[in-house]
């Protein structure tokens, strides 16, 4: 049996616990360690997870540790990631892969001088869910893909989460938040983006925090919290896309994709799994199709991935190339808005491939 990659999580905020869960289900990688600026926070972090709490620099210095999780706040990925990989480690980032595209670039950059490698959430690609929907779209269920919509809406995090400051301040926003789930999955289904339109809006400058440790407490919006707006990809196909945090509910598809022969509902692409449903001229009705790869997964299958391809001498699916065109794509969406023009994409990426039938970690 091949030797567990061993793998430490910089940052135990909320999303920490779910990392190490499930990274504990695949058989290719071991966390092992854990840290963060509040070294009282990675300490009681450790001790409910069986991990060792170690100084960020400790963590760093660690000759064991191959891959480093980045799971810090979204202005500081940049400099986190930097910093792990000086330090020679490969990293894989929570998303938004940085906040600038300048930050985005230097990240690659440094990757690839060293030879480290580069990956970066959101890894919900990789379920059953999208999976499924990646090879009917591959098989031709839908024929030529010609269209797509994606819906992101609820009334924002400022009601439930614990630090919802970071969701209104540059580098984040519904766009940087969520458009991460919603573009890598076209981009995983359909391709590259080469145009953005869009316009943006703060509809409330200011939120009320709605967590029990700070309820009450002003939350200054310093970024658009409603955008919407309509891109092209590369094969010719347009798409629409929303992101908000100012709608209280909606019954708008999450995403569809609309071919030359059928329409495909695409499951919550914040989800490994989900229902799939595919519209056919023939049947002229939606039918349920069952998942063809296992939606018993969840977060760290991107660094699961990662590490199998490092062993291989392969491509990772959730990589920087894709974290990056996405970054590009989603400040296209604030470009456009802001200048009042389309914006068109430096970056280019192919999609990822398609997992195997047998394939797993």
């Amino acid at each position: 049996m091949t030797e567990k990659t061993q793998v430490g999580i910089i940052g135990t905020g909320n999303i920490a616990p779910a990392y190490v869960k499930w990274s504990r289900t695949f058989s290719n990688i071991d966390v092992v360690a854990c840290a963060d600026v509040d070294e009282a926070r990675a300490q009681a972090f450790a001790k409910e997870y069986a991990l060792r709490a170690l100084s960020v620099a400790g963590l760093l210095a660690d000759p064991q540790i191959e891959i480093v999780i980045n799971l810090t706040i979204p202005k500081v990925h940049a400099e986190v990631s930097m910093a792990i990989l000086a330090a020679g480690k490969h990293v894989y980032s929570e998303k938004p892969l940085a906040a600038t595209r300048g930050d985005g670039k230097r990240i690659l950059a440094a990757a690839d001088a060293a030879g480290l490698r580069v990956g970066c959430a959101p890894d919900t690609v990789l379920g059953g869910g999208i999976q499924t929907c990646r090879k009917l779209i591959d098989d031709g269920a839908i024929g030529d893909v010609v269209a797509a919509t994606g819906f992101m809406g609820y009334h924002g995090p400022d009601g439930w989460h614990p630090n919802p400051y970071i969701f209104f301040q540059r580098g984040a926003g519904p766009m940087l938040d969520m458009g991460p789930y919603y573009l890598t999955t076209l981009v995983t289904l359909i391709g590259g983006i080469t145009k953005v339109s869009s316009i943006g809006h703060i509809s409330f400058p200011v939120r009320t925090a709605g967590h029990e440790s700070i309820r009450g407490e002003e939350v200054p919006v310093e970024v658009p919290t409603h955008m919407t707006g309509a891109l092209q990809f590369a094969n010719g196909a347009v798409g629409t896309l929303t992101t908000t945090f100012d709608v209280w509910e909606h019954k708008q598809p999450i995403i569809e994709i609309y071919g030359s022969d059928g329409t495909l509902r695409v499951p919550d692409p914040n989800t490994f799994g989900g229902e799939v449903e595919l519209w056919q001229p023939a049947t002229k009705s939606w039918r349920t199709v069952p998942l063809m790869f296992s939606d018993n997964v969840g977060r760290g299958m991107g660094v699961a991935d990662m590490a199998a391809a490092i062993r291989d001498g392969r491509p990772h699916r959730a990589s920087g190339a894709l974290a990056y065109h996405v970054l590009d794509a989603m400040l296209a969406f604030e470009d456009s808005s802001e200048s009042e023009r389309h914006v068109l994409l430096n970056s280019t990426v192919e999609r990822p491939a398609a997992l195997g039938m047998d394939e797993r970690f």
